[in-house]
């Protein structure tokens, strides 16, 4: 009988770890097929003029899209400059100190935002600023990029502080530090690893956003000269050039694409190199 009964569940084991890399291999194959793809029409476009200069005229060949690889990163970076600190400043709020009725509708309001079209949000900064301010402005692309990943970093940043033991708060307070230190040096350090994997998945969200970028930041042909101006970014350009008829502007769309693939990819390997890093000191 006890024989039987390892047989049986050696044979589950089996079975279950079987399921599991095939299920995991169907994932993956659509992925990368998608991935070997974008790589392989992208790299037809890439050479010094596409990071070094601006887009030609229609019907023109050549050129490149050097300001909007530039703009994409000023836009991602002013985003993330507003997103990050508001939503870990919330979810610390949340974990650490939210109770009642109050932590309850900002909980709420995250998980509604977390589920609005990005378009929504892009037509809201276009009715608060983009008309106030009668203009269209690369701060105001960045303001509508921050709302679309403000709720995914509060959300994470709050799960992640709930997993922290309380037994390391009780120890911090029970030696005399106040509440905030606390929080600040001991469970926020702790936690670090999981918050900037979750600031990196806001990051990556907001990286390919096209329509919030169409009411607000709009697009230009040439550097970016400020915040308060108009800003060209890449996503904008794969959408317009994409849909024309030109075969240049589909080759350009194509290397733009693996170039933004690309510096998704890149802040995804410095974030996990310095979350590794962060979480390793915490447990020290």
């Amino acid at each position: 009988m006890s024989g039987g009964r390892n047989y049986r569940r050696k044979f589950m084991n089996t079975l279950m770890f079987v399921l599991a890399m095939g299920a995991t291999a169907v994932a993956l194959v659509p992925l990368a097929s998608i991935l070997m793809y974008v790589v392989a029409k992208g790299l037809t476009a890439l050479n010094w003029d596409f990071f070094t200069q601006l887009p030609r005229p229609v019907g023109q060949p050549g050129g490149g899209l050097g300001n909007a690889i530039i703009g994409t990163i000023i836009l991602v970076v002013a985003a993330s400059f507003i997103g990050i600190p508001l939503g870990i400043l919330s979810g610390i709020y949340l974990a650490e100190f939210g109770r009642g009725r109050l932590a309850g509708l900002v909980r709420f309001i995250c998980d509604v935002m977390t589920g609005i079209p990005s378009i929504i949000v892009g037509i809201v900064v276009y009715g608060t600023m983009v008309l106030a301010m009668k203009r269209f402005s690369a701060l105001a692309g960045a303001v509508a990029l921050a709302v679309i990943m403000l709720p995914l970093v509060t959300r994470t940043t709050e799960e992640m502080l709930r997993l922290v033991p309380n037994s390391l708060r009780e120890a911090s307070l029970a030696l005399g530090a106040t509440r905030w230190r606390t929080t600040l040096s001991i469970v926020l350090r702790s936690a670090m690893g999981g918050i900037i994997t979750g600031s990196l998945l806001a990051v990556a969200r907001i990286a390919g956003e096209t329509a919030p970028l169409l009411f607000t930041a709009l697009n230009s042909r040439y550097w970016p000269t400020g915040l308060l101006d108009r800003i060209a970014s890449l996503p904008v350009y794969i959408y317009t050039y994409a849909t024309t008829p030109y075969e240049e502007m589909h080759r350009l769309a194509w290397g733009a694409a693996l170039v933004l693939v690309a510096m998704v990819m890149l802040t995804s390997i410095a974030a996990r190199m310095a979350g590794r890093r962060f979480g390793g000191g915490g447990r020290q």
